[in-house]
């Protein structure tokens, strides 16, 4: 049957299958963990047989690779853009790169994606670095091209680059770390909104080129 044949809902319900499957991938990756979550959980959990899955993912790894196309590699590309744009502000680029990574990585499920990854990483390398390659690399250089930026411009003070985009980002994965494993059953105090501003606050009055009171 010719796709103009199959009727119009039926159409648009095969068209969204890669991204419910996608989702529901997602949910059981943060759930689970890469090893224990099985393809035809998957399945189940999107509404859909194993057979359909498999028409669309060939392997766990090639889904998995897929949640992060569609719900990591996005806000990277954004990240990107943003820095491509000439005049920008140093530290308005770079509070812009940390609010967005809480925004639409951190506080999401996608945010349980590094505890993941840096949980079973040993075990399965190829994921490990296609994540690395696709998501951690592209991140951690656009940090460090904000940073150097400012420097360059007397806005911050010279620090050591190699290591200030790991620093940067750090505190913020492991927030997002502990809303998706020890906060659900252990309960937090802690305002995730007040964390990332005062965490902000630090990073950017941290890398001032002139000290906060110094000219009063």
């Amino acid at each position: 049957m010719s796709d103009s044949a199959i009727p119009a809902q039926r159409r648009r319900r095969k068209e969204a299958r890669p991204q419910e499957l996608t989702a529901a991938a997602l949910t059981l990756f943060v759930e689970k963990g890469y090893a224990a979550t099985r393809l035809d959980e998957v399945a189940a959990r999107a509404g859909v047989s194993k057979g359909t899955l498999y028409l669309y993912f060939d392997s766990k790894e090639a889904l998995f690779q897929a949640v992060i196309r569609e719900g990591v590699v996005p806000a990277i590309e954004a990240g990107e853009a943003m820095f491509a744009e000439p005049g920008s502000d140093p530290r308005a680029l770079l509070r812009a790169f940390l609010e967005a990574w809480w925004a639409r990585i951190g506080s999401t499920e996608l945010g349980g994606i590094p505890r993941l990854i840096m949980a079973e990483a040993a075990n399965f390398p190829e994921v490990a670095r296609y994540y690395n390659d696709a998501v951690i690399q592209r991140g951690l250089a656009l940090l460090r091209g904000a940073v150097q930026r400012g420097i360059d411009q007397g806005v911050f003070r010279a620090v050591d680059t190699t290591v200030i985009d790991v620093l940067l980002i750090s505190p913020l994965i492991h927030l997002a770390g502990w809303r998706s494993s020890l906060a659900p059953c252990c309960g937090s105090n802690i305002d995730p909104d007040a964390y990332v501003q005062a965490h902000i606050d630090m990073v950017l009055n941290g890398l001032a080129a002139t000290p906060l009171g110094a000219n009063s």
